[in-house]
C-alpha cells in the first residue's frame, strides 16, 4: 500500500471512530437526562423505578395540603381521579399552587409509595393544564365510565 493511501485510510478510520464515539456519548448523556411522566394511576399500578428522577402530574386533592408551620415542608396528594399519591416537598411552593389545580412535580419515588418532589410546577393561568395531566385525567375518567357501564350490563 502506498504511503498516501495509508495516510488517507488512517484519517478516514480516525474520523469514523471519533464520530461513532461522539454519537455514543451523546446518546448516553441524553439517556441520563430523560424524565418520564407518570400519572398517579401508573405509579400505583405499574411500579415505576425507585430512586430515579421522574415527573408526576395530577390534580391536588382538596383538603390534602399539609404545611409545617416551622419549615418549608409541605405534603399533599395528587390524583388523576382514579388513584392518589402522597407527595412531599421542601421549598417554596409556586404562587399558583392550590387545591384542585393541575400540577406537575419532578422527583423520586420511594419504596413506601410516597413521592419526594424536588420541583413543583404549577399551571400558568386558570385555563391551562399540562397535556400529560389532562391525558391522565381523561384516561382515568374513561376507565371509570367503562367500569360503570360494565356494572350496569350485568
Amino acid at each position: 500500500m502506498k504511503p498516501l493511501r495509508k495516510r488517507r485510510l488512517t484519517f478516514v478510520l480516525l474520523i469514523t471512530f471519533g464520530l461513532g464515539a461522539s454519537i455514543a456519548l451523546g446518546l448516553f448523556a441524553m439517556k441520563e437526562n430523560i424524565n418520564y411522566f407518570y400519572s398517579p394511576k401508573q405509579i400505583v399500578e405499574d411500579n415505576p423505578p425507585l430512586g430515579v428522577l421522574i415527573r408526576l402530574g395530577g390534580l391536588v386533592v382538596e383538603g390534602s395540603v399539609k404545611r409545617d408551620a416551622t419549615t418549608l415542608q409541605a405534603k399533599f396528594q395528587l390524583t388523576d381521579n382514579a388513584e392518589s399519591v402522597w407527595v412531599s416537598y421542601e421549598g417554596i411552593l409556586p404562587d399558583l399552587f392550590r387545591e384542585g389545580q393541575g400540577i406537575v412535580t419532578m422527583g423520586k419515588l420511594q419504596s413506601d409509595g410516597s413521592f419526594i418532589a424536588s420541583e413543583v410546577l404549577a399551571k400558568h393561568d386558570e385555563n391551562y393544564m399540562s397535556p400529560e395531566v389532562a391525558d391522565a385525567i381523561k384516561t382515568a375518567e374513561e376507565a371509570a365510565k367503562a367500569r360503570v357501564s360494565e356494572g350496569k350490563g350485568s
